[in-house]
């Protein structure tokens, strides 16, 4: 039976035992096997018991049983919780018919050590509150950890984290730190008037003391020291007189660190403070005759097959993703009875300028972090994943400078497609490659005279699956969108409006950009609430109630100016539609200037007027036209002049016949008398040829 954070099974005995004196033991250590670490609930659901039976559950582990109930106390819908992963039901019945009944109902939670505090001046993060889990504690800037910076949940019958929470103390020019178990010296911020000698050197004093039978190991996490105004010396002993391990000036930073023949150790550190800033960091750890000391290794982690450390202990060395193991054994071991050691120094972790990643997942670092990386670097990074995947980058921190580029390529060398180019400082960002190859460069200005330490950049990668489109982003309510491809392909444009009544807010068009990602959020569309500005009237004024905005009820009332006069409503207001955009009761009016009117000039014979009204207000104009075949003459449009009286600023024209049709009429009189006179010739000529036949 698989274990997980839960577990549910039913006990249910029904016991019909025929042998007197008989018990029945049931043991739930099968559970051990399955889940590591865990406390149980037993729901007692059904109870029916003689005075000659007995039930008695106990709780096993350190230090010894406990009795967590028996017949006696219990009833049903009981709930009795164990605080350890075995739980022992012990049955007994001295009767030989007519057995009681009992069923149980077992609930299994996984243990966990208790959340570690917070230090004070300091913080702590927590991986998993479960045996293995991790507590990582932090100082706040000013103070280092004193103890041990990261805490496992250890597997137990009551899990416990391996070591007490560390405490930050101030970061301070030396000091006498007594019981040393694990913890820091660095560098001092801020140099303290007090520890200054003659001129302007800074002298600091710390003196290490260890347990009796103790010894002390002396790792260099870091060390920048100015070769010419500062100096650290480590002595084997409690003064200044002790004899001298190392002096920078004199030795090579040892990788193994140094090992103390007694329980103390005595440093000096002399620089100027005038000089640049001192970069200093060492780590102390104490341990006893029979034991080797704490391995360390920065942004790396280690499992060992005893944390104590004793004869024999193995050590296996492993870096954080990102980092590449340089220098140092991956595996080393605690030897030599007579003065335990380990026969290898430890690793050291480092985040290289460029490589090769065909890892399904990993990390990208820029050139030495976390501390800032140096100028002149020009570093490659080429990450191959499975052949029908692609690649999402996810760049969580990106603190350059912007004479610095970060360049990421779509394919797998640099004259591939550039996804993107980046300077300065941005907020977290993913970006999507197109196949499964991505090369990242790195280059840093090696000319930058004003070259300052700045953070760098943390990417994270993992292979995911082929998707070269978009997301599908959701319909927009009151609105809708049309993309201009079937599929949301790179370039796809999609445009959105929004149904009548509702104002678009946002980028009304949007477009999938090359890392598939859009070009920004979808709008969305708003209800439209007011009116349109009806506009000022000229030559007037205008008056809004309430003043802010034309939302739906709003009035606004209209004046003239002296010597003009409304034409058109006073007043309008805005009202509300169920469908479309809130409207105007009515349109704004005009200011007209107040002169009497034109009286109508009449319509000319054969013709007509456009706006026959009897009187027209002062600027109004009049156009007349005449009626087919005949000729306007005189002035098409005429206005009325503002005057006292006003007058027509020309006579009204008149329709005369066009020539055409004079002329058609005359050769119409013409035809007439021809086909008069033409008979009558003819009848003429007849009769006096009948009159000269007969007179001969």
């Amino acid at each position: 039976m698989f274990m997980s954070d839960k577990l549910r099974f039913d006990i249910v005995l029904d016991l019909y035992v025929h042998v007197k004196n008989t018990w029945l033991l049931i043991l739930l250590s099968n559970l051990q096997d399955k889940m590591l670490s865990g406390h149980g609930e037993l729901l007692v659901k059904k109870m029916n018991l003689s005075k000659e039976e007995s039930l008695t559950i106990l709780g096993l582990g350190e230090p010894g049983p406990e009795l967590l109930a028996n017949e006696t106390m219990m009833s049903e819908g009981q709930v009795i919780r164990s605080s350890t992963n075995q739980v022992q039901i012990h049955y007994r019945s001295l009767k030989q018919t007519s057995h009681g009944v009992f069923s149980l109902h077992y609930q299994a939670f996984l243990l966990s050590c208790s959340f570690p505090l917070s230090p004070e001046g300091g913080g702590v993060t927590v991986t998993d509150i479960h045996p293995g889990g991790q507590a990582h504690f932090h100082c706040d800037p000013g103070f280092q950890v004193r103890g041990h910076e990261v805490a496992t949940c250890l597997n137990s019958t009551r899990p416990r984290w391996s070591t007490p929470e560390p405490q930050c103390v101030a970061v301070s020019c030396g000091g006498w730190i007594r019981n040393a178990t694990v913890g820091r010296i660095l560098s001092p911020t801020v140099p303290s008037t007090s520890n200054l000698s003659s001129g302007s050197n800074l002298s600091c004093h710390w003196l290490l003391e260890a347990k009796e039978g103790h010894r002390l190991h002396l790792h260099f996490e870091r060390v920048a020291l100015d070769e010419d105004d500062d100096k650290l010396i480590v002595r084997g002993g409690n003064n200044s007189n002790s004899p001298l391990l190392f002096d920078s000036d004199l030795d090579d930073v040892p990788e193994r660190g140094i090992v103390s023949d007694g329980s103390s150790l005595y440093l000096e550190l002399t620089a100027d403070s005038s000089s640049i800033p001192l970069l200093l960091a060492l780590r102390y750890e104490a341990f006893d005759g029979e034991h080797c000391y704490e391995p360390y290794v920065p942004h790396g982690n280690f499992s060992s097959t005893d944390m104590t450390f004793p004869l024999g202990t193995t050590v296996t060395f492993s870096c954080s993703p990102g980092f590449v193991m340089e220098q140092g054994s991956g595996v080393m071991e605690c030897v030599d009875p007579s003065d335990p050691h380990w026969n290898e120094s430890e690793p050291v972790c480092r985040a290289l300028c460029g490589g090769e990643l065909t890892d399904a997942a990993g990390t990208v670092l820029s050139p030495d972090w976390p501390q800032s990386y140096s100028k002149g670097q020009d570093c490659v990074w080429q990450i191959h994943v499975t052949e029908d995947k692609r690649i999402e980058l996810d760049v969580q921190i990106l603190n350059i400078r912007h004479n610095d580029i970060l360049t990421i390529f779509d394919g797998h060398d640099l004259m591939s497609h550039v996804i993107g180019q980046y300077v300065g400082s941005r907020e977290r960002f993913r970006v999507v490659s197109g196949g499964s190859e991505v090369t990242i460069q790195f280059q840093s200005d090696p000319d930058d005279s004003s070259f300052a330490l700045s953070q760098g950049f943390l990417i994270h990668y993992r292979e995911v699956e082929p998707n070269d489109t978009c997301p599908t982003l959701p319909p927009i309510e009151f609105g809708w969108s049309s993309s201009s491809h079937p599929s949301l392909v790179r370039g796809s444009v999609l445009t959105y409006q929004c149904q009548p009544g509702y104002d678009i807010v946002g980028s009304d068009i949007i477009t999938c950009q090359w890392d598939l990602s859009w070009s920004n959020g979808p709008p969305t569309c708003v209800k439209i609430q007011q009116c349109l500005d009806p506009g000022e009237v000229v030559n007037g004024a205008r008056s809004v109630h309430p003043e802010l905005g034309f939302a739906v009820g709003t009035v606004v009332r209209f004046t003239c100016n002296q010597g003009y006069q409304l034409e058109g409503p006073s007043q309008i207001s805005c009202h509300g539609r169920d469908t479309g955009t809130p409207k105007w009761s009515d349109r704004s009016p005009k200011c007209v200037l107040k002169y009497d009117p034109c009286p109508n000039p009449g319509v000319p014979d054969n013709g007509y007027q456009t706006l026959y009204k009897h009187s027209y207000q002062a600027g109004e104009t009049l156009r007349f036209f005449c009626y087919e075949g005949y000729e306007l003459i005189g002035e098409v449009v005429i206005n009325c002049v503002p005057g006292h009286p006003s007058q027509w600023n020309s006579p009204p024209p008149f329709c005369k016949v066009s020539q055409s049709l004079e002329a058609s009429h005359q050769m119409l009189s013409e035809n007439i008398a021809l086909a008069i006179i033409l008979p009558i010739i003819l009848v003429i000529l007849l009769i006096g040829g009948i009159y000269m036949y007969y007179t001969k």
